[in-house]
């Protein structure tokens, strides 16, 4: 029991700002082993996320209530995987050869190409939610929910990368070094089930199967980035992982959309 919570607070310590107890190490095995976790951590993101929205809008308006919701998430992963995803856009819109590619993406400097891709899918995000919130006919904790569905999800979809393909830096440099082993497949099991149980508490709430269709737009982003990623660099590294979450969770909040306007 004491070794899992030393992973859990490892990859607490990791993916988020959140304090943890001095007694956790820091070791590579200790954070290679904690990535299991990765999605456990989304039912708290998404959770603080969720909660915010939920205090807010009784202070706020909508649009202001979610803005905030989404600086609270933000804050909370310290931009982690949000500067994943405008890495890779920097990368793959700059680079033309796996070195270069590489190279670019480790740059800390933000391009164009981060800089617009960042925003667009900000404001993607922000009007996907806000349509899942004001939709006629939705539950006041429909949209709140979600969050904490779309957070464990997406995680649980970047998380598959570290089974299926090989991991493409090595540098001593790369910020994301002791997630380069592979996991096991128990390993990989015990991850996706945790991804998978906030959208199986979200089904039995709403008493309708339907919301579980999500996992095949979820199936065809990590087909497509997968070969694109593959034919590219070879593989993933960090910044796709971050980059995988991101787009996974906009998905999640679209395919919802889409249905709750589908279905008025």
């Amino acid at each position: 029991m004491r070794r899992q919570l030393e992973l859990f607070f490892t990859a607490l310590m990791f993916y988020t700002r959140v304090p943890c107890p001095r007694w956790i190490g820091h070791s590579e095995e200790l954070l290679n082993k904690s990535t299991v976790y990765f999605p456990l951590i989304g039912w708290l993101v998404g959770g603080v996320a969720a909660l915010s929205f939920g205090a807010l809008r009784v202070i706020f308006p909508t649009d202001i209530s979610l803005v905030l919701s989404m600086v609270a998430s933000i804050w909370m992963t310290g931009a982690f995987h949000e500067d994943g995803f405008a890495d890779m856009c920097d990368g793959f819109g700059g680079g033309w050869t796996q070195q270069r590619i590489l190279d670019i993406m480790k740059d800390s400097r933000l391009g164009t190409y981060g800089a617009t891709g960042l925003g667009l899918m900000l404001a993607l995000k922000f009007f996907a939610l806000k349509s899942l919130v004001t939709g006629p006919g939705v539950s006041v904790w429909a949209g709140p929910g979600l969050l904490v569905v779309a957070h464990a999800l997406s995680r649980a979809t970047a998380l598959t990368f570290v089974y299926t393909h090989h991991y493409v830096r090595a540098n001593e440099d790369s910020k994301a070094k002791p997630l380069a082993k592979q996991i096991s497949l128990p390993e990989l099991l015990v991850g996706l089930v945790f991804g998978l149980l906030p959208l199986l508490a979200y089904v039995a709430w709403l008493g309708s199967g339907w919301p579980l269709l999500v996992l095949l737009p979820l199936w065809l982003v990590k087909a497509y980035l997968a070969r694109f990623f593959q034919r590219w660099i070879g593989g993933y590294t960090g910044d796709c992982l971050g980059a995988t979450q991101q787009v996974a969770e906009v998905v999640i909040y679209l395919f919802f959309c889409s249905r709750l306007w589908i279905s008025t």
